[in-house]
């Protein structure tokens, strides 16, 4: 019997033990779990029977995420409690305990209001279903683009979970590829689900190897892939993959604003949350250089005083990773910093914890102008570069920025920010980047990628 917790594949007909596994190691180096890895034929026979399978009515769809949403924050699933899942996922994905816990909340609390989410995606006088009024004189209804739906999950932060399960309230049949990096979260969210009432050939989890995950994504109607540049070069052409790559979200401030007044909301939204988010900030631009220069003074002083934790420690806010993994880190930051003045992090970022992990230390560079090439540069840990910013410059540099937190007062400006097609959201005022509100889009609606309007008129 294996000594550390067996994470089997939840295929159409129920668990399924493979004979290939792989040991998911902590940040130590200490076998956390056994997780077993599919092979192509049997994630090609899992989508086929996910395309096979009838969808729950919506009622009962949305119902069963709520209650599932109730059994992931609270129950004991397939005998892991709460408490071991939450120190489980620390433990391996280094992020500090602290934010698995508030995430556990936070799922659970997108999950229970899911059909406002939805809701709210959906457009203005478009019907739920065929057989509403609106369709007697001819009206849109709201249907799928396709039966069923892939998740390449990402393993940076368990957050990015609670997006997926809105697919499987729309009626698609969901098959879930977790990271090996971090495979709990998406292992207890299917569980939670199916035991809340979703069958077996309804939502399935299949860890893969990338050439079977890749098998996945050709088997299924539409897929949500999250990664690095690799993945969006592979998958950008397709038009049935909606892409989660790095947000290179920033912070701008103009001249018509004192940066003093909003440090603590700079500061939250470089490290909160561990900094690991695509919603943390990469790139400060201030305008003026001299302000550029205090600012990144400032913002150091409040960096440098983060404590170095174990992340199962209460007090842990910053990332961790096993030893090579942050040296190899740190490696590629100091070689990206030429031209750049360190005001921290300039002799490294990996901070040893005697147990085989490091954690990763803020890092604060100042950049010489808003075009230089580190501001496209993220980084798993708390890490930005500060530049200054003129008017000339416009908003050139925050084009493709997941989220732009905009200290201004000049209106033509924010219109340039809002109606910029490359940038995904945009805060005014004191919001940390990371800001997201219940019902909300992130990258867009989910429901704008898996949904259509379509035209129905019934005698």
């Amino acid at each position: 019997m294996s000594a550390v917790p067996r994470l089997d594949a939840l295929g159409p007909r129920g668990s399924f033990r493979a004979r290939k596994r792989l040991t998911v190691h902590d940040v130590a180096g200490a076998p956390a779990a056994e997780l077993s890895l599919v092979p192509a034929l049997f994630v090609d026979r899992a989508a086929k029977a996910l395309h096979r399978a009838r969808p729950l009515p919506a009622d009962e769809r949305v119902a069963a995420v709520i209650r599932a949403a109730h059994l992931f924050a609270t129950a004991d699933l397939d005998g892991q409690s709460v408490t071991a899942y939450e120190r489980a996922v620390s433990r391996v994905g280094g992020v500090p305990l602290a934010v698995v816990r508030a995430t556990t909340a936070a799922i659970a609390a997108r999950l229970t209001r899911i059909y406002d989410s939805l809701t709210q995606a959906r457009p203005a006088g478009t019907a739920e279903d065929w057989r509403s009024p609106l369709t007697r004189t001819g009206g849109a209804v709201w249907t799928r683009r396709g039966e069923t739906f892939a998740v390449l999950a990402a393993g940076n932060h368990p957050g990015t979970q609670s997006l997926w399960p809105e697919a499987l309230a729309l009626g698609y049949r969901v098959a879930v590829r977790p990271s090996r990096r971090e495979p709990f979260t998406p292992h207890r969210l299917v569980t939670a689900l199916r035991t809340a009432g979703f069958g077996d050939d309804q939502i399935v989890l299949l860890p893969t190897d990338h050439a079977e995950a890749d098998t996945l994504v050709r088997a299924v109607d539409r897929s949500l892939v999250y990664g690095g540049e690799d993945v969006v070069r592979k998958y950008g052409g397709d038009p049935a993959v909606l892409l989660q790559g790095p947000g290179r979200s920033k912070i701008l401030i103009t001249a018509d604003t004192d940066w003093r007044e909003h440090l603590d909301t700079v500061v939250a939204s470089v490290a909160g949350h561990g900094g690991t988010g695509c919603v943390n900030t990469t790139t400060v631009l201030v305008e003026g250089a001299d302000a550029a220069t205090a600012l990144a003074e400032r913002l150091a002083e409040r960096l440098a005083v983060l404590p170095a934790l174990r992340p199962e420690d209460d007090k842990a806010v910053l990332p961790v990773q096993p030893l090579d993994s942050a040296l190899a880190i740190e490696r590629y930051l100091l070689s990206h910093t030429e031209g750049t003045r360190a005001w921290l992090g300039g002799d490294g970022i990996a901070e040893e914890l005697g147990d085989g992990s490091a954690a990763l230390r803020p890092a604060v560079h100042q950049l010489e102008r808003a075009d230089a090439p580190q501001a496209s540069i993220e980084l798993p840990f708390p890490c930005v570069w500060v530049a200054p910013w003129t008017v000339a410059d416009g908003i050139a540099p925050l084009r493709g920025s997941l989220v732009v937190t905009a200290l201004t007062r000049d209106t033509q400006l924010l219109d340039d920010l809002v109606t910029e097609p490359s940038i995904g959201n945009v805060h005014v005022g004191d919001h940390p980047t990371y800001w997201m509100g219940p019902g909300l889009p992130h990258d867009g609606y989910l429901a704008e990628f898996l949904m259509r309007s379509k035209t129905v008129i019934r005698d």
